[in-house]
């Protein structure tokens, strides 16, 4: 460990070089030649700064050369306008080729839902001894006569998705957020599954199984979808973690740490037009087959983006094109003037 006068010595040594950083950084304009000194001089303060992290115990020498170092790099990289085509593309080329990349992922764990629920939910309806472990036949009866349905209508529509909204993205994230366990999407999904397969059992031991259908199918295609699609890409980068390919694992990593959070972006706005559907349109007096068309459109146009947008800009990217801006995938090119 650097004893403090080695700390002391460690800055006077390099003191020039971090000034002249410092100096660079601040200029309006670089030259050419500026501009490369000044790249130099970031990487050295990079390398300096992560030493003194895991050898130096002095937190302002620290927190001075973190300040340091992110100013640089911000010089480097340069400031970013956010214009409208920057939107466009993230929202019609960067989301679509994430989750397309994500794609066969989030089929799987869809499979494995559907699966899952349906062996539950035919299981739980031939057992007596399982049904009776879901509550007594009165509040069973409650459950499928009315329960179930005053769920959609308990709350004003507007407080309704907003709960709903809340409440999906949580759990998306949570899959994204933690996929790097693997455990914890795969528990999520089971769960999920389990309820669903016997809520379904409950509604079709009292003929109501249509019925359930009508309520689930309205908003329930997309934001079962965007739950697939999440844990599809949390288990992507759990097996990032296990087999990286011919990558390093570091990078694997990376790469598909920024695929999850572009996907967590786009799947939060899903799960928001799937919170309005659940909020306005399950439990509006309006026909069935026009829910149910609602709910269709809304799955077609997510699925037309990931397989029409996403291979687009797969495809452009493979041929060189810059669809997807490097910066936005999380690196950056250094910028002189």
């Amino acid at each position: 460990m650097l004893l403090t006068v080695d700390i002391d010595a460690f800055t006077a040594a390099h003191r020039d070089e971090w000034e002249r950083l410092d100096a660079l950084a601040a200029k309006r304009r670089l030259s050419g030649a500026q501009a490369d000194e000044l790249v130099i001089l970031y990487r050295i303060a990079a390398q300096h700064l992560s030493r003194l992290r895991t050898t130096a115990p002095d937190p302002q020498l620290i927190a001075e050369m973190s300040a340091r170092v992110a100013r640089a790099r911000g010089r480097i990289t340069g400031p970013r306008e956010i214009r409208v085509r920057d939107i466009t593309r993230f929202l019609t080329q960067t989301i679509p080729l994430a989750l397309y990349r994500a794609r066969w992922w989030a089929i799987g764990v869809g499979t494995a839902f559907t699966a899952i629920a349906v062996v539950v939910g035919v299981w739980t309806l031939r057992s007596p001894e399982a049904m009776g472990a879901l509550g007594t036949p009165g509040a069973l009866d409650r459950y499928a006569d009315q329960s179930f349905e005053d769920y959609y209508s308990t709350y004003d529509s507007h407080e309704f998705s907003a709960l709903v909204w809340t409440n999906n993205a949580r759990i998306a994230a949570i899959c994204i957020g933690a996929g790097i366990t693997g455990v914890v999407p795969a528990f999520l999904v089971l769960i999920n599954a389990m309820a669903l397969g016997r809520s379904g059992a409950v509604m079709a031991d009292h003929d109501r199984f249509l019925h359930f259908l009508a309520l689930i199918i309205p908003h329930g295609l997309l934001e079962l979808t965007c739950v697939f699609f999440a844990g599809g890409v949390g288990l992507r980068l759990f097996w990032a973690l296990l087999a990286p390919g011919p990558r390093s694992r570091g990078r694997a990593l990376a790469e598909d740490g920024r695929l999850l959070i572009t996907a967590a972006v786009g799947l939060t706005g899903a799960l928001a037009i799937a919170g309005l559907l659940e909020g306005f349109v399950t439990a509006a007096r309006i026909p069935w087959l026009l829910k149910a068309a609602l709910g269709l459109l809304a799955l077609a146009v997510l699925w037309a983006a990931v397989l029409v947008l996403g291979r687009r800009a797969e495809r452009a990217l493979a041929g060189g094109d810059d669809v997807v801006r490097v910066d936005e995938m999380g690196y950056a090119a250094s910028e002189a003037g």
